[in-house]
């Protein structure tokens, strides 16, 4: 029998009782918005693009406009794996967990993404104000890549030191409240269902990527 919920608990059920499909609108919004910010007033101001014309410069606002178009797919894509992943590791541990929770718990745990887009831009609005282009792909808040001068670093190295960083850690803890807050049963039990089912195939993606990468 699962637990009764704490006062903790039933204050965050009241919060997330709100309209599901309004919250993953509001999250591709204020995305679109990060995303615009960024490409507009920094992107754009780096002097390497400032002069780009013709040919050169319908490319780079094309795969500006994929990026955003791209926003639901990638949040859609992401939540639906993650959601199988954490629902698997809930029944290989006997918990009974929905699948829907599980989407749901991948979505809410994402939002934590945003603080370290909103601390890139305040970086290089108000530290870095003359980036590179190289300087802006590199930079990733709080993160192992923080550790090292990126140009030191071979480029293949930048995506893998830069997801691991605080939020990717912060992720992992709030998908082990959502299925503890899901299940209502043991926190321990929900721990290892997260750090044996997503952190192993996070890690083994991150593994994936440095094979691939040319």
């Amino acid at each position: 029998m699962p637990r009764e919920y704490t006062p903790l608990e039933a204050k965050m059920k009241e919060y997330t009782s709100i309209n599901k499909t309004m919250v993953f609108i509001l999250m591709c919004i204020i995305s679109t918005l990060l995303l615009y910010i960024q490409q507009t007033f920094i992107l754009y101001e780096i002097t390497a693009f400032k002069f780009m014309d013709g040919v050169d410069l319908m490319l780079l606002k094309a795969i500006s406009g994929l990026k955003y178009l791209g926003i639901p797919i990638m949040f859609a894509l992401k939540f639906t794996v993650t959601g199988f992943i954490l629902w698997t590791g809930c029944f290989l541990w006997g918990y009974r967990v929905t699948y829907k929770q599980c989407w749901q718990i991948a979505m809410f745990a994402e939002m934590i993404f945003f603080i370290p887009e909103i601390l890139t831009i305040l970086w290089f609005f108000f530290i870095d104000v003359d980036p590179t282009y190289q300087d802006f792909l590199a930079f990733e808040p709080l993160s192992y890549m923080n550790f090292f001068n990126h140009e030191q670093v071979a480029e293949k190295y930048w995506y893998v030191n830069s997801s691991l960083n605080v939020f990717e850690i912060g992720y992992w803890i709030l998908l082990t409240y959502g299925i503890n807050f899901a299940a209502r049963k043991k926190k321990s039990i929900a721990n290892a269902i997260v750090f044996t089912s997503y952190v192993p195939l996070f890690l083994l993606w991150l593994w994936f990527y440095l094979g691939v990468y040319k």
